[in-house]
C-alpha cells in the first residue's frame, strides 16, 4: 500500500495540495473485498468475543460507546441540550442532556441506545459490501473524536484514545489486507454485540435489577410496557444482523 505523507512546501514534481488529494482520493475511494476465508473468519471471531465472557466484559465497552453515543447525538437532533457523557469500567454510561423530561424527543433519546450498536454495524456491512474499507474507518474516527470533546470523566476519555487510536494505527500504516480483516471484524462485533446486551437486559429486567433501564424509562414515557421495549430492541437487532451478515458474506 502506498504511504502518504504531508509536506510544508512542493516538492519536484508535487505540491501539498496533490498530497491532500491522494489522501482525499484514498479516502473515498474503493478496495477489493477480502477474501470470504477472511469474512468467515472475522464472523467467528467477533461471535467468540461476543460469546466469551472474559472476553466480553473487556470488548463491551465498544459497545457501551456506541450505545452512549446513539443517546447523544439523538438527544443533539431532536433540540435537547446534550451536558455530557461517562463511560465505566463495569462498561456501563451515562449519557446526560437537558430539555423537556418528556415528549417525542425524549422518547426517541431513550430509544436511541440498544440499537445505536446494531445500526452502525448495518451501516458498516452496506459501506464494506460497497468496498469503503478506509472510509469506514475515518468515519469511525471522525465519530469518536465528535464524542470525545463530551466525555466528562477519566474513564471514559482513555477508552475513546484507546480505542479511536487503534482505528487510526490500522487506517494510516497497515497493509489493506489488515485494514480489510479489522474492518470487518469490527463490523462483525457491532452486528453480534447489538445482540446481546438486549438479552442481557431481558435478564436483569426478570430479576428486577433494571428497573431504571432505557427501557423501563419508555414505559415511564409511553404507555408501551417495558417487555415491548426490549422486545423492539431485539427484533430490530436481529434484523440488522441478519441483512448487515448477508451484505458482509455476499460481498
Amino acid at each position: 500500500m502506498t504511504r502518504y505523507s504531508f509536506v510544508n512546501s512542493p516538492g519536484p514534481g508535487g505540491n501539498l495540495g496533490d498530497d491532500l488529494g491522494d489522501v482525499w482520493e484514498r479516502v473515498l475511494g474503493t478496495q477489493p473485498d477480502p477474501p470470504w476465508q477472511v469474512v468467515l473468519a472475522t464472523a467467528a471471531a467477533a461471535l467468540a468475543i461476543v460469546a466469551y465472557r472474559p472476553a466480553w466484559r473487556v470488548a463491551r465497552n465498544v459497545v457501551t460507546i456506541a450505545h452512549e453515543g446513539g443517546h447523544a447525538l439523538v438527544a443533539v437532533l431532536t433540540g435537547r441540550t446534550l451536558t455530557g457523557i461517562r463511560l465505566h469500567s463495569d462498561t456501563s454510561g451515562v449519557t446526560v442532556s437537558k430539555g423537556r423530561p418528556t415528549g417525542p424527543g425524549m422518547v426517541a433519546t431513550a430509544f436511541s441506545g440498544y440499537v445505536t450498536p446494531s445500526a452502525l454495524g448495518f451501516l458498516g456491512a452496506w459501506l464494506l459490501a460497497a468496498g469503503h474499507v478506509t472510509a469506514l474507518l475515518w468515519i469511525m474516527m471522525a465519530l469518536l473524536l465528535a464524542m470525545l470533546v463530551m466525555i466528562r470523566n477519566v474513564f471514559g476519555i482513555v477508552s475513546l484514545l484507546v480505542t479511536g487510536g487503534a482505528v487510526f494505527l490500522v487506517s494510516w500504516y497497515a497493509p489493506a489486507q489488515v485494514q480489510g480483516a479489522f474492518a470487518y471484524l469490527g463490523v462483525w462485533f457491532l452486528l453480534f454485540g447489538g445482540v446481546r446486551p438486549v438479552f442481557e437486559l431481558r435478564s436483569k429486567r426478570r430479576r428486577g435489577r433494571a428497573r431504571d433501564s432505557d427501557a423501563d424509562q419508555l414505559a415511564r414515557l409511553t404507555p408501551v410496557p417495558a417487555v415491548l421495549w426490549v422486545g423492539s430492541f431485539a427484533i430490530l437487532a436481529l434484523a440488522a444482523l441478519i441483512a448487515g451478515g448477508r451484505w458482509l458474506v455476499a460481498g
